[in-house]
């Protein structure tokens, strides 16, 4: 049915908007209570991955960089929908159960500590060693300085690409629906199911999906401008 005879067919149209709003209050849960609570909790914990493993790149201990290494590589060169599935179906095979929320968490953090890695090792690296010595010559230790004089400079800098790291991220959940998280995208699917109106649902899904990263882009302006006036 083409967009013209959906407006003459008053029947169709008043079918449409009625499951617009029905469907719209669990998008909107789906969203809140999974997508957006699932992105945070594994873009937290995948900087904290992503911190331990710029660390262990720049610790100049070999087998630390070549675990370091081999894990950046493991995940960056194979798709995040087969680490996920690899999680929640294939561990099962050797008597690993893992719930369909933690198998999501535990594969977006994997995913955000390795791809955030190399943005913390470049801000890291982009901090003048002048700033080392100055931390030296006060008595500072190696993790001192890090924790004191380091880390906090090159958190600005990292800023900008994490951001763009969580906005993508919280559009990747949608692939926790393939481990049955009841997130924005699988609530979706079973509108389409019961309606069978895909073209509307997936729509307004994408519409919230686009209302949601639009508010953290306008976050993360504010943020970046702010930061910017003690440059």
């Amino acid at each position: 049915m083409s967009l013209s005879s959906l407006f003459e067919n008053p029947e169709r149209l008043n079918r449409w908007i009625d499951i617009a709003q029905s469907s719209f209050l669990p998008l909107l849960k789906g969203a809140l209570l999974y997508s957006l609570t699932i992105a945070i909790a594994s873009f937290f914990i995948g900087l904290i991955i992503a911190v331990l493993t710029a660390l262990a790149r720049l610790s100049g201990i070999k087998p630390l960089i070549a675990i370091a290494r081999f894990y950046v590589s493991i995940i960056r060169g194979t798709p995040l929908l087969v680490q996920l599935f690899i999680i929640f179906y294939g561990l099962p095979s050797i008597g690993l159960m893992i719930d369909p929320i933690p198998s999501a968490i535990i594969g977006f953090s994997l995913s955000v500590g390795a791809y955030s890695s190399e943005v913390v090792r470049a801000a890291i690296l982009s901090i003048h060693k002048g700033q080392w010595e100055a931390a030296y010559s006060l008595g500072m230790t190696y993790w001192q300085a890090l924790r004191r004089v380091v880390l906090p400079q090159a958190a600005r800098v990292s800023i900008p690409p994490l951001s763009n790291s969580f906005i993508s991220l919280v559009k990747d959940t949608s692939l926790a629906s393939v481990v049955l998280v009841p997130e924005m995208f699988r609530k979706a699917q079973e509108v389409v199911a019961a309606t069978y109106e895909p073209l509307l649902v997936y729509a307004e899904a994408a519409l919230i999906y686009w209302v949601i990263c639009f508010v953290l882009s306008i976050i993360q302006d504010r943020i970046e401008n702010k930061l910017d006036r003690y440059v």
